[in-house]
């Protein structure tokens, strides 16, 4: 019970919405209905400024690291460990306190998955920093990092580079792998129409259909 309840608690906190908590008290909007849509770091940015985003950015992270160092702390088994950043995820995409419309969960995945498995995590975001940087889509670096993630994890195993990983750790980098993926077909769709916001684009605040 005491680890179900753990596991409840990284929900919990992965459901606190910064972007909205913080556009909303900055701006009085809320910033699911501006923009692209997205209660994230980048909707921000385009949105109320860099030092916004970077607060979000910061804090959605935070939301990720936190369960799973906690969970650690506490001698939970590894699957437990693996359910809490599951669970911190799910919260932020289907946040209970903001009726179910969350983010995309790539800041709090970042930090969710980064605590799993740290040196993984570096080859993922190499490859997020070069995809955004060659095509300026946050989607698309977002997606090629989270699904690559289970391989890096695996080739660690396999090369020696990193311990073998255990079956939960690569059914938890799978399940949110899944998860972020399947969020983001919208933008996969605006992508190949040519409709996606690029970053460092300039747009007005206009209301999302």
């Amino acid at each position: 019970m005491s680890w179900a309840l753990l596991v409840l608690a990284a929900y919990l906190l992965g459901s606190i919405s910064f972007s909205l908590l913080i556009v909303r008290s900055m701006r009085g909007f809320d910033v699911r209905e501006q923009g692209s849509g997205n209660a994230g770091a980048t909707n921000v940015l385009r949105l109320v400024g860099r030092g916004p985003a970077a607060a979000v950015l910061l804090l959605d992270v935070a939301k990720g690291v936190v369960p799973v160092l906690t969970a650690r702390a506490l001698g939970a088994p590894g699957p437990v460990v693996g359910l809490t950043a599951v669970a911190t995820v799910v919260g932020h995409v289907f946040p209970v306190f903001h009726g179910f419309r969350g983010g995309k969960g790539v800041a709090t995945v970042t930090g969710a998955l980064g605590s799993l498995a740290p040196w993984p995590a570096l080859p993922a975001l190499a490859v997020f920093v070069v995809v955004v940087a060659a095509t300026r889509y946050v989607a698309l670096g977002s997606i090629a990092a989270v699904t690559g993630f289970p391989l890096w994890i695996w080739l660690g195993g396999r090369t020696e580079w990193t311990p073998p990983p255990p079956v939960w750790l690569m059914a938890s980098a799978v399940a949110i792998a899944l998860l972020i993926v399947g969020k983001h077909g919208v933008n996969m769709r605006r992508i190949l129409a040519g409709t996606e916001h690029r970053l460092g684009d300039s747009r007005p605040r206009e209301k999302v259909a």
